[in-house]
């Protein structure tokens, strides 16, 4: 955060009499003295957060107590305050919003108020009140008298400095002194109706002259100290114009004014000879444009010598630019800014301050108009140029019409519905919004229409004068007057000490404490009032803090609920107490906290239950430091009592418990399993490192040694035993920490020696040796040699620990050795835990390499069946370790596959590269056979095994072929076909198993299981070898098969399926192979076989199942029928339908037969199928005129396919009326589109824009004679030329064809197409075209485009179109329809296609 300089200027008070017109108006002779600002100087260096030396605060000797601070009115005097507020009785408005109360009615016992309380907003909560508003009673009621009495009118303008002036309507200005006394009337009502009202004015850098400009244009000096009048000018502008601004420069003979014609003049004053002359220069000429808004660049006292001081920088704005011009050594523009368009009503702001950036100072520059705020930085460089950058802008959500800077850190603005905003510039945070409407503030906006002169002013000054308001509002050393019609506010900002005090009396507690402690780490914003060094400001605030803490523990007590659940009075403390803990742990004032806080919240036991409780996250972070041994205490007797045992034990282990009594904490632990906490309190309380150990071991080796399973509490307690013991060797803490420097070497030594000890201390007679040893391996072998390897490697190599290391390993080999009560599993972790040692480069240890001998021999006995995979795993662990290399290879090979050790015999011939024998370890392994697979493709795929070693592996698949073939036909077929693609036809050759041989050929041949067939090389005869099989082993599933396989010869394969009676697959072949006939009377023949099973009497339960196989067998001879008729001519269609159709009927004659009877009906609807079928096909009078010519109904019985022939003729009524209805439909759509067409062609055209949509100019302005006007039904126009440029004429046959340029560009399909005939895309139509001859023009597409907009539904020709798609590109003849591509056009395409049955719609004519 960039510090920054506070501005302000501090005047003089004027001596001198008060002038006699305060007695007239009938002033207060004792008005409480003002205060005349404080010095703005916050220029100190980026490190320096705040050092606000300038508000030199009185060093109190006894600070005020809380009481006296909360019971006082809010009238802490301060240097920067304006006045005394006690003494004045001044309304000091609550700054949240003028609807709340004043200050004076909102004490803490207000209902009313602890409602508003609730509802602070965020900013109040976060930064409190940051400013106070006040009314200057004494200047506003004298303002007001002096309208009735002397009749000055009502206030126009005013300036403060020291002085307060205020101008008025009448021409007067009253002149107020620091104690708001009525100094000086100057002027009088008469010059004022010569001149006008006052409309600006400016007082000097030492308060010693007044400028006043008026309504109608004049300017008078006056002097301050006697009230003379020292000059009055009439020439300095243009006559007939008001005076909008007048400013002094730093220079006491200059001054700038601006007039409302816009321009700008520069004043220079001189006396020579004892005449006072004004010479008037113009810097800025209305006719250019208007400024209506000048600032000249102040300095402060103490930056008088500041480089840029020397050229008198002037910033104008006008109503489309900013300049910053400089006065000094000659007139010279150094920068212009022009700033877009805006709301003309809008107001242009301009504002300097001297903000302190890296290694220096310098002027900025904040400009505004409407809700955007810029900021410029001006700095000068060594040659004497000025330079202007662009700094971050303010973006707001309402338009501004004032702008001020109150310090460099902090600007206060004001929106156009009178809301003032305080906003921290750097953050840009809103700070605080105050409603000011109440001060009903001067507008100048009869100045800037120029009234008084007859309103010659432009309309954009006259309209940006409706909210100007820039002579009303005035700053001055960190304060801002307003001017009201009847009064005058000032606005400061708070105090740090008055912004909390303003929050506790607001009963704001937790607030107050919050923004105190924001003022102690300097992160708080517009902070006033806090100096010296950051330690001073810190100890202040701390003191505060203090205080307010007091306040706070007494008022959590007093706001106790008496009555009422305990749940609610737990919820209370839970609320408040958690605040006082940590106020006094971030103010690092534990003392505080354990004795006077401690003892206030005791009076109460569930606050100090709470209080007790807060402190556990802090003890659990380590932050709480010198809790007295009574906290400590009462901490764990409410853990106790509250039965929260595992938080007990969380705090006890970050605690110092030196100061309690220990024995009894141990024993509080013991008896509540809170064994972390008694290892802690033996360790950190008495160095104690072994009774912890000793304790445990008692209650966990009786069981583990009887043999018994552990309950799970004593599992816990072993598991903690293992980690403390790890802990320990290692050098660190438990549970956390680390054992201090000087401890760890005792300790390490202490927990070996307690560890090897041969007996225990209490010991029986029967107890076996090294119990403690023992009873860790019984409990956990694995994890107790892990702790011992962490240790090992933690050891330095002297003597002692390689005797340790030496020691324990001796034990170990005793305890487990001799003993027979081990597992297989626990004596192969030991031996693992060994081989690892040993393998180690500085291995130190010695074991003897029998004992190796016999843990295999232990492992390996092939007598013992239990346990064989455990027995195997940790040999294969102990091998991997590097136990290797304590046996003898030769030996153990052996064993291994004695023993069916697979994986061990795997891993000793990969050290020795046999990768074939390790595919027979595979083989015999019955866990791990179906991984063989994956290793045979690994070691033929992979890189990094040699030529022999592969060709070795594949030698040795392949000897097993059969074997693999056995385990997985797939995988075994998806190996071959990788690796073994050219032996396929000797495995072939050499499988003897047909029922394998066939499983192999489905892996290997059908392409849904998954084998790549452009890998293969394999014979037709393999494939066909594979059909048979499959004929023979599932012949249900050839013809799905077929449809699938790929190599094979259709003659051999027709043959195959001959000899097996496949009569479908036999069809399908037949079929494919091109022989229709052949296919269909194989199907025919099924077909009669199975109808004349039926004539025959069977069974019931068998008629249905084959009534469902001739319905089967029917459809599929249907389809093969209708597959092929489209390729057929008239007379072969014939030969496929009829005899099928003859085959159907001839069971109904047999009208003898009583089985068939109840048959018919189903007989007859297949019947019927047939015959819907083959009309398609076959002309209907053909049929009728076959079935006539049957013997059978020649003669008279046509009574029995009276129900065929009358269906047919229905179905042909169904057609023809459907026909007939779709191309009426058809023609009514045609007609509806061509009556538009033409109405819409013959319709005038009516233009959206008056400008060619191309070049964007004017239609009038025609460049060329050639260049005409082109108006399109779609109401875009365009230059003839600019089409042209464009490519959006066509000539054709002499005559000019236009197509729009913007709807043409916009369609997807781009341009559009020269042959028109296209179907449009997306158009939601088809346009239809009945000859090539026939071309629309370009402007009637595009007004059927329009059509077809308007028109939303899918048009019928477009529905029809599709349908005639469908159909296999069969012309009908009804109409030849474009075609297009059915992906891309298809209206079933769309998900939302809805067929839309309404007439079309009536066009207007």
């Amino acid at each position: 955060m960039e510090p920054e300089s506070l501005g302000a200027e501090q005047g003089a008070s004027l001596p001198g009499p008060v002038e006699e017109l305060g007695t007239l108006l009938g002033q207060d002779a004792a008005l409480p003295k003002l205060s005349g600002g404080e010095l703005d100087r916050e220029l100190e260096s980026k490190s320096d957060l705040i050092d606000d030396k300038e508000f030199d605060i009185p060093q109190v000797d006894t600070p005020p107590t809380l009481e006296s601070i909360l019971n006082e009115t809010d009238d802490e005097e301060e240097s920067f305050v304006l006045e005394d507020p006690s003494l004045l009785n001044i309304d000091n408005i609550d700054t949240h919003s003028y609807d709340t109360s004043s200050l004076a009615s909102s004490d803490s016992g207000d209902r009313m108020h602890s409602k508003r309380k609730k509802k602070l907003p965020d900013s109040f909560s976060l930064h409190g009140s940051v400013v106070r508003l006040s009314l200057l009673k004494g200047i506003s009621a004298q303002i007001v008298s002096a309208a009735d009495k002397v009749d000055a009118g009502l206030p126009t303008a005013i300036a403060a400095s020291s002085l307060i002036a205020v101008g008025t309507s009448h021409g007067l200005a009253l002149i107020f002194d620091p104690n708001q006394a009525l100094r000086l009337c100057l002027g009088s009502t008469a010059v004022g109706a010569q001149y006008g009202a006052i409309s600006a004015l400016s007082i000097n850098n030492d308060c010693s002259r007044l400028l006043c400009g008026f309504a109608k244009g004049q300017i008078t000096m006056w002097d301050l100290a006697s009230g003379k009048l020292l000059r009055s000018i009439t020439d300095a502008h243009p006559p007939g114009t008001a005076i909008l601004h007048i400013k002094f420069t730093d220079d006491p003979t200059l001054a700038i004014c601006n007039d409302s014609g816009g321009s700008v003049f520069e004043l220079s004053f001189k006396r020579v000879m004892g005449v006072r002359t004004c010479e008037s220069r113009c810097l800025f000429s209305g006719s250019k444009g208007e400024v209506c808004c000048i600032e000249p660049l102040h300095a402060k006292t103490e930056l008088r010598d500041h480089p840029i001081t020397q050229y008198s920088l002037l910033a104008m704005a006008s109503l489309t630019k900013i300049l910053v011009i400089g006065l000094k050594p000659s007139l010279k523009v150094w920068m212009t800014f022009p700033y877009g368009r805006m709301d003309p009503s809008s107001v242009p702001l301009l504002a300097w301050h001297f903000v302190a950036v890296p290694n220096s100072v310098n002027p900025m520059l904040a400009f505004c108009r409407g809700d955007v705020v810029h900021f410029l930085l001006v700095k000068r460089d060594d040659s004497g140029a000025i330079h202007v950058t662009k700094q971050k802008q303010l973006h707001l959500h309402y338009d501004l019409i004032n702008f001020t800077w109150i310090n460099s850190r902090t600007v206060v603005l004001l929106d156009s519905v009178e809301k003032l905003h305080m906003i921290d510039r750097q953050t840009q945070e809103e700070l605080e919004t105050i409603e000011i409407s109440e001060v009903q503030l001067v507008y100048n906006s009869s100045h800037f229409k120029s009234l008084a002169t007859g309103g010659n002013v432009s309309q954009a000054l006259a309209l940006v004068g409706e909210r100007a308001c820039y002579q009303s509002i005035s700053s001055c050393g960190g304060q801002i007057f307003y001017l009201g019609t009847k009064s005058v506010h000032v606005m400061m900002i708070r105090s740090w000490r008055e912004r909390v005090d303003h929050l506790l009396k607001q009963d704001c507690l937790t607030e107050a404490l919050a923004l105190a402690w924001s003022f102690h780490e300097g992160k708080a914003k517009a902070v006033v009032g806090l100096s010296g060094d950051a330690n001073k400001r810190k100890s202040v605030l701390a003191d505060r803090m203090v205080e307010i803490l007091f306040h706070y523990a007494d008022r959590t007590l007093k706001k106790c609920p008496d009555q009422g659940k305990i749940q609610v009075m737990e919820q209370h403390f839970q609320d408040m107490v958690p605040v006082i803990v940590d106020y006094c742990l971030l103010l690092q004032r534990t003392d505080l906290l354990f004795s006077q806080m401690y003892d206030k919240l005791s009076e109460n036991s569930v606050a100090k239950g709470v209080f007790l409780e807060c402190l556990e996250p802090y003890i659990l972070s380590d932050k709480l430091m010198g809790m007295t041994a009574q906290v400590m205490k009462d901490l764990l007797l409410h853990y106790q009592d509250k039965n929260l045992m595992e938080d007990m034990e969380a705090c006890i282990v970050h605690m110092d418990i030196t100061s309690l009594d220990i024995q009894q904490v141990v024993l509080l632990c013991w008896e509540n399993h809170l064994y972390d906490a008694m290892i802690y309190v033996y360790n950190s309380g008495m160095n104690d490192f072994i009774s912890p150990m000793e304790k445990l071991f008692k209650v966990i080796a009786p069981p583990l040694n009887a043999g018994k399973s552990l309950t799970d509490e004593k599992v816990v307690m072993g598991n903690k035993l293992l980690v403390y013991i790890s802990c320990c060797l290692a050098g660190r803490a438990y549970p956390l920490g680390d054992i201090p420097e000087d401890l760890v070497p005792l300790v390490k030594n202490q927990v070996f020696e307690f560890l090897i000890r041969l007996h225990s201390a209490e010991a029986s007679a029967d107890e076996e040796v090294y119990p403690y040893v023992r009873t860790l391996l019984h409990f956990d072998t694995r994890e107790f040699l892990n702790v011992l390897a962490l240790t090992f490697e933690d050891f330095k190599n002297d003597k002692q620990a390689v005797e340790y290391q030496q020691r324990i390993v001796d034990i170990l080999l005793k305890v487990m050795v001799e003993n027979s009560d081990f597992t297989p599993s626990q004596v192969g972790c030991l031996f693992t835990f060994l081989a690892r040692q040993l393998a180690k480069p500085n291995n130190t240890l010695f074991v003897n390499r029998t004992l190796f001998d016999q843990v295999l021999e232990f492992l390996c006995s092939p007598d013992d069946d239990s346990r064989h995979s455990e027995r195997q795993q940790v040999l294969l662990e102990l091998l991997q370790a590097g136990g290797i290399v304590q046996f003898e290879e030769n030996r153990l090979i052996p064993m291994a596959e004695k023993a069916e050790f697979y994986q061990i015999c795997e891993f000793m011939y990969e050290r020795e590269h046999l990768y074939d024998k390790i595919i027979d370890c595979y083989l015999r392994d019955p866990v791990r056979k179906e991984e063989v697979f994956n290793y045979i493709h690994n070691i033929l795929s992979i890189p990094g095994y040699s030529a022999e070693e592969k060709q070795s592996v594949w030698q040795k698949a392949m000897k097993h072929i059969e074997e693999l073939l056995l385990l997985s036909p797939n995988k075994a077929a998806d190996l071959i076909a990788t690796h073994f693609n050219d032996q396929i036809e000797g495995i072939i050759k050499n499988l003897q198993d047909q029922f394998l041989l066939f499983q192999f050929l489905r892996s290997l041949l059908d392409p849904r299981e998954g084998i790549n067939q452009d890998m293969l090389q394999v014979s037709p005869c393999v494939t066909e070898q594979f059909i048979e099989l499959l004929c023979h082993y599932n012949p249900d599933h050839v013809l799905e098969t077929l449809q699938v396989l790929e190599f094979y010869r259709l003659e051999e394969t027709i043959q195959i399926t001959q000899k097996h009676l496949l009569h479908e697959a036999s069809s399908y072949l037949l079929e494919k192979k091109g022989d229709v006939h052949g296919a269909f009377l194989v199907m025919l023949e099924q077909l009669r076989s199975k109808l004349l099973m039926l004539t025959c009497e069977i069974e019931e339960s068998t008629e249905l199942h084959l009534l469902k196989d001739i319905e089967d067998t029917l459809v599929k001879t249907i389809a093969l029928c209708q597959r092929n008729s489209h390729s057929l001519n008239q007379q072969q269609r014939e030969a496929l339908w009829f005899p099928l159709l003859e085959a159907m009927m001839s069971p109904q004659k047999l009208s003898s037969s009583t089985v068939l009877c109840q048959y018919s009906e189903p007989l007859k609807s297949l019947t019927m199928q047939v015959l819907n079928n083959m009309a398609a096909f076959i002309a209907l009078p053909s049929i009728l005129q076959r079935i006539l010519q049957d013997p059978v109904y020649g003669r008279g019985k046509l009574g029995e396919i009276q129900g065929l022939v009358l269906g047919m003729l229905d179905t042909f009524n169904y057609e023809q009326t459907l026909l007939e209805t779709t191309t009426n439909l058809l023609n009514h759509d045609l007609h509806w589109s061509l009556c538009n067409l033409r109405a819409s062609i013959t319709r005038g055209l009516n233009p959206k824009q008056d400008y060619c949509c191309i070049c964007l100019q004017q239609y009038k302005r025609r460049q060329e004679m050639a260049d005409e006007i082109i108006v399109f039904s779609c109401g875009h126009l365009y230059h003839s030329l600019c089409l042209l440029s464009k490519e959006c004429g066509i000539e054709t046959k002499g005559q000019m064809r236009w197509t729009c340029y913007k709807c043409n560009s916009s369609n997807k399909g781009g341009k559009l197409s020269e042959n028109f005939s296209e179907l449009k895309k997306g158009n939601g139509a088809s346009l239809v075209q009945t000859s090539s001859e026939s071309l629309l023009d370009s402007q009637q597409i595009q007004a059927f485009d329009q059509l077809c907009q308007l028109y939303r539904g899918t048009s019928r020709l477009a529905l029809l179109t599709e349908l005639s798609r469908t159909h296999g590109g069969e012309k009908h003849g009804l109409l030849n329809v474009s075609q297009g591509d059915p992906a891309l056009n298809s209206v079933f395409q769309n998900e939302n296609f809805q067929l839309h049955l309404t007439p079309p719609p009536l066009t207007e004519e």
